[in-house]
């Protein structure tokens, strides 16, 4: 009897696999398989959104190297598990993780590629060039660790698809400055020059990068195609209280917004108690605060963040903010448990933990902070 070669099925064969699938876990087994498998799931997009949450909670186990995902739509752990190193990742950013070893080497992971049980596949680990530019190696540095030279990092385009044209963007600790990378074109890192502004975080708008300042709510702008300089889009001022973190989100590739995270700390254990939400006038360029996000949802953390339409994914909260618990100082992290996590109505400003049990003991066991991960096929 002939043997199948899986990666050359028909299409419509394909498609009549898809329509049987009814869980997430299985719609993600099928995207894995193989390149052609993956084009073919991304095209029954319509199809399949209903039953596939498009995005995850990655978690640490108490097994070092293995990660758990979750779907906190659906409330359930997955019945698989990622095998990706033990560190905190800077960045989630078109279903890659991001993060940098002791000798400031940025590496970007595949989690949907490093499947327990089964051979990880080609190119799950990307190795880049060293965030040189005078940052020393770290003395005493625990390798269980990685921290220090990177405080978030994003993608422009999943690395695979677009090997010769994507771009690593990432906000350096140690000057508080982007530097970015064009794998396809350099070979080493380029900073961008911008000593006014402590950059704390980064969104792709069409062809351009923008940041956001973490003192003030200043916006900056660059691009990587010829002027390596920030330039100022909007100079705020003083806004009184200063947040614990801003996050910038892109809504449609024209218009994005920006969230401000407000903390305390009770009983040793920091908890958010306030999220406000702004967006960008760009004919009056200025921030204006918005109240009510319709049938959006956000999701918040060390990823790059993420809006969905929330009605078309089955158990997606609209008008609501997903945070988890993520890194909220430049220059200090240090392993901690996951406390600092929920979701937020914004039209009640109110805070929830919806989730299952298993997922709320998963978080609390781990000194990972968990982070939010795309689904391996772009929406």
């Amino acid at each position: 009897m002939a043997s199948v070669v899986w990666q050359s099925l028909h299409k419509h064969l394909l498609d009549s696999v898809l329509e049987r699938l009814e869980s997430p876990k299985d719609y993600l087994h099928f995207s894995i398989v193989c390149k052609w498998w993956y084009s073919v799931a991304k095209d029954n997009y319509n199809q399949r959104a209903k039953v596939t949450t498009p995005v995850l909670l990655l978690i640490q186990t108490a097994k070092r190297g293995t990660w758990s995902l979750c779907d906190v739509m659906q409330n359930m752990v997955l019945d698989f598990h990622v095998q990706v190193p033990n560190v905190r990742f800077c960045g989630s950013s078109k279903g890659w993780l991001i993060y940098v070893d002791k000798d400031s080497v940025v590496y970007l992971v595949n989690p949907f590629f490093r499947v327990k049980g089964k051979t990880n596949k080609e190119n799950s680990i990307i190795r880049l060039p060293p965030l040189i530019g005078g940052v020393p190696p770290l003395k005493n540095w625990d390798s269980s660790i990685s921290y220090y030279f990177a405080y978030k990092a994003i993608l422009s385009a999943d690395p695979v698809l677009c090997a010769d044209n994507y771009i690593v963007v990432v906000i350096c600790e140690v000057y508080c400055q982007l530097a970015f990378i064009r794998p396809g074109k350099d070979t080493t890192w380029t900073f961008v020059a911008d000593s006014r502004h402590i950059i704390e975080d980064v969104v792709r708008v069409k062809d351009e990068f923008y940041g956001v300042d973490q003192g003030r709510r200043n916006l900056v702008a660059f691009d990587t195609s010829a002027q390596y300089k920030c330039n100022v889009i909007l100079d705020a001022g003083y806004t009184g209280e200063v947040p614990a973190k801003r996050y910038l989100v892109d809504l449609n590739e024209k218009r994005f917004l920006m969230v401000e995270r407000y903390c305390d700390v009770i009983d040793g254990r920091r908890m958010t108690h306030q999220l406000r939400i702004f967006e960008m006038k760009s004919h009056k360029c200025e921030w204006s605060e918005i109240y009510d996000l319709g049938d959006v949802a956000l999701f918040v953390g060390d990823n790059s963040s993420i809006a969905l339409v929330a009605s078309k994914y089955s158990g997606c909260q609209p008008n609501c903010i997903y945070f988890c618990h993520d890194n909220i100082s430049q220059g200090f992290f240090q392993p901690m448990k996951s406390y600092d996590f929920g979701v937020y109505n914004v039209k009640d400003q109110s805070f929830s933990q919806p989730y299952p049990e298993d997922i709320m003991t998963l978080m609390q066991m781990t000194n990972r902070p968990p982070i939010w991960v795309d689904r391996p096929f772009k929406l």
